[in-house]
C-alpha cells in the first residue's frame, strides 16, 4: 500500500511564501505523474502542478510563474514551493501520485492521494 504524507501548510501572509512537502511511503517504478491540486472551501479540487516521469513540468496559469514544483526521488518526495502568496492561493492542497498498475495484459492508472493540508493567505 502506498501512502502519502504532507507538511508544510500554514497560515502566511501576503507576499509570502511556503514550502510544502510530500512523502511517498516507498518507492513506486511505474509512476505515470505526480503533483499537486487544491480546493478551496465551495470549489472542485483543480490541478496546480504536475511533473511526470520523465520530468515534464505543467503549471495552471493560476500559480504559474510564483510555485515551483520539485522532485528528489531518491527520498521519494516532492515539493512544492509558493512564493508571492495571494488571499485567493487559501485552500487545502492536497498530493497525488499517478501510477501504472498492469492487470492481465492490459495497463490500468491508479491515483493515490495525500490527506491534504492547509495553507491559508491573510491579506
Amino acid at each position: 500500500q502506498v501512502q502519502l504524507m504532507e507538511s508544510g501548510g500554514d497560515l502566511v501572509q501576503a507576499g509570502g511564501s511556503l514550502r510544502l512537502s510530500c512523502a511517498v511511503s516507498r518507492s513506486i517504478s511505474s509512476i505515470v505523474d505526480m503533483g499537486w491540486y487544491r480546493q478551496a472551501l465551495g470549489t472542485q479540487r483543480d490541478l496546480i502542478a504536475g511533473i511526470t516521469s520523465l520530468g515534464e513540468i505543467n503549471y495552471s496559469e493560476s500559480v504559474e510563474g510564483r510555485f515551483i514544483i520539485s522532485r528528489d526521488n531518491a527520498k521519494n518526495t516532492v515539493y512544492l514551493q509558493m512564493n508571492s502568496l495571494k488571499p485567493e492561493d487559501t485552500a487545502v492542497y492536497y498530493c497525488y501520485v499517478k501510477v501504472r498498475i498492469p492487470i492481465g495484459a492490459r495497463q490500468y492508472e491508479y491515483t493515490y492521494w495525500g490527506q491534504g493540508t492547509q495553507v491559508a493567505v491573510s491579506s
